[in-house]
């Protein structure tokens, strides 16, 4: 059928055409047949089967009925990504309609989004995340939706939304009194669960996957080496020389690699993968779909929901391990029933991925074989590419250094001379410059500092000796001088001055003596010497 067939509002079909839609898709048709008469529905469709446009007009067409008052629909999808190109899309559909439509995820400020939400918005498209972050600071009502639509729901519930899903649902209105559209690439278990308890008996549609990945697209499988799959690449994208190409990955490791030996190799090329900065990664995308960057480099996580208009290439560099990516990776290009191709590289390492793929899509993919012309020489043989590393430095600085460019620069650095002299440790000395004794430390109460690797200071040393000398004389007033200590004293005086100097009788207190042997000590120092 066409668009026209449907009885839509005329601003909207100006949109639509304008848009380069007049033919229904299978998914459009049978979606618009339920929706329009407000009945819930749960779609199984793949990637590239022009769902978005199916719910958008569904969308719109709700809005401009003539019975319908001024209402709120919402979008929940998995990426950042996906969320913009929906916007996008709604935007240049309601082109020529009254509507607002904005999208809401993480890696940006909430003050734009805020003010948004306060001026008003129709069309509400966003992640779960920052949806939640919006509600609980009551920037966002879930009770005011009237319209909700669930987009890439196996996707969601594979990266761990269902929780968050479960809370958002809980606070929107009863299922009777809401409609809910429904769109996943599998109907597994837990979609169907989800549907049963927030769905209001939704109807069923299937679009089969078989002529989603067959029809349109020729598909190419080269089984090669791990280390020659570089050079095969390269040798591909020369030959074919698309105008645009998506290559996919398993790892962000491989995105960051492969993008810099291409663009080594002269191809102009950028990877986006799950921890880039938003506002990198939406600007690689702009270019991406601008013509500026013919080839981008992603991983699945990355490009879940990336929309190119007329994709030539799809090359998958590594077997995915998960065979319903690989539809979604090939489901890049041939869109909206064009054509394209898609090339897959069976190395060593991802082969044991491809029996259930070719089980999963009930087809085996055609074998070519590269001759040695296939094979293209890598400018970029040798060097290391390390993405942790990277992100340590500024990726405008980054080259990619060999090891062997790294053994050059180290060669030409001058030889190093002798050994510094270490340092020496300080000499352990007493205050008589003897050798270290033990005994000294323990005697002046002051062991020696093995931190600041100081020798002793001998002022403080004899300061402290005649400090202690002091004391004892000022003791020896205080208190009787034994007989031993007097005679001792009285000989060194003896031999010093050459005067014989006897010890006089003690009285009973032993005052006598003692007045009478420092008084005749202290004379002494105060005879003047002989001339």
């Amino acid at each position: 059928m066409k668009f026209r067939e449907w009885n839509l509002d005329e601003n909207l079909l100006k949109g639509i055409e304008e848009a380069g839609y007049s033919q229904c898709m299978p998914v459009q048709e049978e979606t618009l047949d339920k929706t329009l008469k407000n009945i819930d529905v749960l779609v199984q469709s793949q990637t590239g089967s022009g769902k978005t446009a199916a719910f958008i007009v569904s969308v719109f067409q709700l809005f401009l009925a003539e019975n319908a008052k001024r209402s709120k629909a919402i979008a929940i999808v998995p990426t950042r990504e996906l969320a913009v190109q929906i916007e996008e899309e709604a935007e240049l559909l309601g082109k020529y309609l009254n509507f607002k439509i904005a999208s809401f995820y993480g890696g940006v400020g909430y003050e734009k989004q805020e003010k948004l939400l306060q001026e008003g918005v129709d069309i509400i498209v966003g992640t779960p995340g920052r949806l939640i972050d919006l509600n609980q600071s009551k920037k966002l009502d879930f009770h005011a939706i009237d319209i909700l639509i669930i987009d890439e729901a196996d996707r969601l519930f594979d990266m761990g939304f269902l929780p968050d899903i479960r809370k958002m649902l809980k606070k929107m209105k009863p299922k009777d009194e809401r409609h809910t559209m429904l769109f996943s690439a599998t109907l597994n278990s837990g979609v169907r669960q989800v549907a049963w308890e927030y769905m209001n008996n939704p109807a069923d549609i299937t679009i089969n996957p078989e002529t989603l990945t067959v029809d349109g697209i020729t598909q190419e499988l080269y089984h090669v080496g791990r280390t020659e799959k570089i050079n095969l690449l390269i040798g591909l994208l020369r030959k074919a020389n698309p105008r645009n190409a998506l290559i996919f990955t398993n790892t962000k490791q491989a995105a960051f690699e492969v993008s810099h030996r291409l663009e080594i190799n002269g191809f102009k090329s950028k990877y986006i993968i799950g921890d880039l900065p938003q506002a990198k990664r939406l600007k690689t995308i702009d270019d991406m779909k601008s013509g500026k960057i013919p080839v981008l480099v992603a991983t699945d996580v990355a490009a879940r929901g990336l929309h190119i208009d007329d994709l030539e290439l799809v090359v998958n560099y590594d077997i995915p391990e998960d065979c319903e990516n690989y539809v979604h990776r090939i489901g890049r290009t041939a869109r909206a029933g064009k054509t394209g191709r898609a090339i897959s590289l069976a190395c060593e390492r991802y082969v044991y991925g491809l029996e259930a793929i070719e089980n999963f899509i009930d087809m085996k993919i055609p074998i070519s074989w590269a001759d040695d012309s296939l094979f293209a020489a890598d400018s970029s043989k040798g060097k290391y590419f390390n993405l942790e590393k990277s992100k340590l430095r500024d990726p405008a600085d980054w080259s990619g250094e060999s090891h062997a460019a790294k053994r050059a620069v180290k060669k030409e650095q001058p030889a190093r001379t002798a050994e510094p002299e270490k340092r020496k440790q300080p000499k352990r000395e007493t205050a008589d410059n003897k050798p270290y004794d033990k005994q000294y430390d323990k005697k002046y109460d002051k062991p020696y500092d093995k931190q600041d690797d100081k020798p002793y200071d001998k002022p403080q040393k004899e300061e402290r000796k005649e400090r202690k000398d002091f004391k004892k004389v000022k003791t020896a007033k205080q208190k009787p001088m034994r007989k031993s200590s007097l005679e001792k004293r009285l000989q060194y005086y003896s031999e010093k001055y050459g005067e014989n100097f006897s010890l006089p009788e003690q009285n009973g207190s032993g005052q006598g003596e003692k007045k009478s042997v420092i008084g005749r000590i202290k004379s002494l120092f105060k005879k003047k010497p002989e001339v």
